[in-house]
């Protein structure tokens, strides 16, 4: 038996988006966070600031949707 150890659960639920000139960073609800360049995604990459900032958290929280981009990444599959 071992003594001492702990589990922490994992929370992947989406609480936090930030978008730079290269990169897509998502916080998530158990304190990680998810960054990726931005290249992944052409269309994030070549939309201007004002679309990249216009998102909403989708799917139950595990999902982001940039409405004006027609771009839906699903948390659980960060590279299409």
């Amino acid at each position: 038996m071992i003594q001492g150890t702990s589990t922490v659960e994992a929370n992947g639920k989406v609480t936090n988006v930030q978008l730079s000139e290269d990169s897509l960073t998502v916080g998530l609800a158990d304190g990680r966070s998810i960054s990726v360049p931005l290249a992944w995604y052409p269309r994030l990459l070549h939309a201007t600031a004002a679309r990249r900032a216009h998102w909403k958290i989708a799917g139950g929280r595990y999902g982001i949707h940039w409405p004006n981009t027609f771009v839906t990444l699903p948390q659980n599959n960060p590279h299409p």
